[in-house]
């Protein structure tokens, strides 16, 4: 069993996710409109996305914006966890991740690990970049 995060947007899902594949180099990009749903589903005609994944490997990160006409809250209290393999390789994301968006928590050595730090980015999704240790 695997649990995947699923993040929401006011709109900039699809530039969000062509972000992230981008950043992370995704394997698979899947996005999927409003417009894209047969005119039989009834739902509201929209460029929003309706449906949209990346995959890295295994590993998956989905999202879609609100639906439209329904009110969207800022994501908060939530992160997406990303460990890296080395400090230079998470300095790389951090930094990406960073530009146009804000940072919790500086990317540098801590107790727990050779770098971690926490960022949120330009479209409101909250990061944690880190080196794992054996």
């Amino acid at each position: 069993m695997a649990f995947i995060p699923y993040l929401n947007f006011d709109g900039n899902c699809a530039e969000a996710m062509q972000f992230y594949a981008d950043l992370f180099g995704a394997t698979d990009v899947q996005i999927m409109r409003y417009t894209d749903a047969p005119a039989s589903e009834g739902l509201p005609p929209s460029d929003r996305v309706m449906y949209s994944h990346i995959m890295l490997g295994d590993a998956c990160l989905m999202a879609s914006d609100h639906p439209p006409g329904m009110p969207a809250e800022a994501m908060a209290a939530v992160s997406v966890n990303h460990p890296v393999a080395d400090k230079a390789a998470g300095q790389k994301l951090f930094d990406a991740l960073a530009e146009g968006g804000s940072i919790m928590m500086p990317y540098e050595e801590s107790f727990f690990s050779p770098a971690f730090g926490m960022v949120t980015d330009r479209f409101g999704t909250s990061w944690m970049i880190g080196v794992l240790t054996d």
